[in-house]
């Protein structure tokens, strides 16, 4: 089968080709004959050795035909149609553990699909408990609302029924998100937005703040903050991995902080938080109450275009490899 790895230095991030075998299941474990898989931009940063190593077979996505079951899954049976995340995506034929899986809606596309796996999870992780515990009628912010993760966390947060503010440095971005029922834009790419969500929550703040930016938003996201504030850490797309952090501010106003990575989480931690959004947010996507945003979908050759179009920063939503 063709698989497609990314290379990683400290200096380069390419893309390779390969033929493997179709892989066989191991206990708990699912192969599906794979029909897409997306860009995550984690594993494509240069340097990004934390995302697998320096070789790893590309995607945390997928969504297929199950083609396989290995001992002790009851849940699905060959020929399924199922989505999640997945151990290397980028492939004709993928392996999954079974609880990282979920049947797909009848409303849902390939596409959609595979597009849903990395980048809702870490969403659903960043908003829901024990961490960002946004509640209806809360103030959401989201730093970079265009990517992946932000759309997500856009959607959801819309569904929860929360006021969404949304940072990006493209007008055109923002009136999509605003199309998808984002609240307010502030059109932006500098640490200069915190007087603004003052000034659209009469002063308060925002509840939970989401930095998929990086460290160069993070003092501006803590003055950002209302009270028993919360900050979730995910992306660090500008490479400014420390911060200045206001001790005084986080101690007098009882802020928290939290990051969300799946490099490190445990099969348990994993298993965990898929349970949790199949009952809270999968249903929304089974019945297309959120619909996945796909930017752009290219051929499975068009891989290295494809990671090329993401580096560029243009896309709002999730760029799909169409596999089969």
């Amino acid at each position: 089968m063709k698989s497609c790895w990314i290379v990683s230095t400290a200096t380069s991030c390419t893309l390779e080709f390969k033929e493997l075998p179709i892989p066989e299941p191991k206990a708990g474990e699912v192969v599906l004959k794979n029909y897409g898989s997306s860009l995550n931009r984690g594993e494509l940063i240069v340097g990004s050795v934390v995302h697998g190593g320096p070789l790893k077979l590309g995607g945390g996505d997928g969504a297929g035909i199950v083609h396989a079951v290995g001992a002790g899954v009851t849940q699905f049976k060959v020929g399924d149609k199922v989505y999640g995340r997945v151990m290397g995506g980028w492939a004709e034929y993928v392996v999954g553990r079974a609880d990282q899986l979920m049947p797909m809606g009848e409303h849902m596309t390939w596409e959609q699909a595979a597009s849903v796996g990395v980048a809702f999870l870490t969403a659903y992780e960043l908003i829901y408990p024990p961490y960002g515990k946004l509640k209806k009628g809360e103030t959401l912010l989201v730093a970079g609302a265009s990517s992946g993760v932000g759309v997500a966390a856009v959607q959801i947060g819309k569904a929860l029924g929360c006021t969404v503010i949304g940072t990006s440095g493209s007008a055109e971005k923002l009136a999509k998100l605003k199309a998808l029922g984002m609240d307010h834009g502030i059109q932006t790419r500098k640490p200069d937005f915190a007087a603004k969500c003052k000034e659209l929550t009469g002063g308060k703040g925002v509840d939970l703040a989401i930095n998929l930016v990086g460290g160069s938003l993070f003092p501006e996201l803590v003055r950002s903050l209302a009270r028993k504030g919360r900050i979730g850490i995910v992306g660090y797309v500008d490479g400014v991995l420390k911060a200045e952090l206001d001790l005084n501010a986080l101690h007098a106003n009882r802020f928290e902080v939290y990051g969300v990575s799946n490099s490190k989480a445990t099969a348990e931690e994993k298993a965990d938080a898929m349970r949790c959004f199949i009952r809270d947010v999968a249903p929304m996507l089974a019945d297309g109450r959120i619909v996945p945003v796909v930017d752009k979908v290219f051929a499975f050759n068009d891989l290295p275009t494809a990671k090329n179009y993401v580096d560029s920063d243009a896309q709002m939503g999730k760029v799909v490899v169409r596999v089969q």
